[in-house]
């Protein structure tokens, strides 16, 4: 069977079994990428030739590669979908052998997640305060440790901001399935002020976040807004997703169960929130299932 037959295939699969959008979008990339060097620099155009040499070749190519400067953890995930791609074509009999089943996945460390501090995280809020939208932004992401593209994605319907369940829809994105996360006082309140002074959106915007012209701000101008403000306040080598680390130690560090903070920060598993234990040097006195504020 030639590549682009096996490919097709494969991605009827990835479909019948539910896959989101974004995952088989994903999955096909990695595959053609690896297609394409198979039949260019192995000479390869049938799976059943394919050896597990074949594929070492490519892993060593990719790791190797300058221009793109692939990270181990990118490495692996390619990796993932050739395994995956090759377990299918064997449970379809289409090759007899699992040429990827002896491909190593390289070791990487995984870094401690970054933390704030309490004077970090103030100092980033009050230098945000000069600006009402970035303020909120920073407000809304300290309060709700949701995703930086699940911020930029939320719409105007998305806000329930009255009555005594305030809370926020977090829409379904790939493979993240959609979720409710409630709104504290303070996150509410930086709300408010920015939707009284937030300009005219252009037609068919609905989002929460805008630019000056009323057109949807997107993900990279948010991230370029928060990193030019740590900047600003001397704290160096930070990211958006460290405000993120902080929502979930600061909870964990109150009491809020791992089950119940995993579904309000919206982790597919469990061990992705697991890993913040390690950051907790006491075990809360008591426990609990609302936000605690930072």
């Amino acid at each position: 069977m030639r590549f682009s037959e096996a490919l097709n295939k494969f991605k009827t699969f990835l479909q019948e079994e539910g896959r989101s959008k974004s995952t088989i979008i994903a999955y096909s990339k990695d595959i053609s990428q690896l297609t394409n060097y198979l039949n260019k620099f192995e000479n390869l155009e049938n799976i059943k030739n394919i050896k597990t040499e074949h594929l070492n070749n490519y892993v060593k190519m990719i790791k190797s590669d300058k221009k793109k400067d692939y990270t181990l953890k990118t490495v692996s995930r390619k990796i993932n979908s050739m395994k995956t791609f090759f377990k299918f074509l064997c449970s379809e009999k289409v090759t007899n052998n699992d040429p990827a089943n002896a491909v190593d996945h390289p070791k990487y460390e995984v870094s401690t997640p970054r933390v704030f501090s309490k004077m970090e995280y103030s100092a980033l809020r009050d230098v945000a305060r000069s600006n009402k939208r970035l303020y909120t932004i920073v407000e809304v992401l300290l309060q709700t440790g949701i995703r930086i593209g699940e911020l930029a994605r939320l719409n105007i319907e998305d806000l329930n901001l009255e009555g005594n369940k305030k809370k926020m829809k977090i829409r379904e994105y790939g493979s993240n399935p959609s979720r409710k996360v409630k709104l504290s006082q303070q996150a509410v309140a930086a709300f408010k002020k920015y939707l009284n002074i937030r300009p005219q959106a252009s037609e068919g915007v609905s989002s929460v976040f805008i630019t000056k012209n009323g057109n949807t701000l997107l993900v990279r101008n948010i991230r370029t807004s928060i990193t030019r403000a740590l900047e600003k306040i001397g704290i160096k080598d930070a990211t958006v997703n460290d405000i993120r680390n902080t929502f979930i130690v600061h909870q964990l560090k109150h009491g809020m169960p791992i089950e119940v903070l995993s579904n309000i920060v919206g982790h597919k598993r469990l061990t992705s929130t697991k890993r913040y234990l390690q950051l907790i040097e006491n075990k809360p006195k008591r426990k609990t299932n609302k936000i605690v504020p930072l």
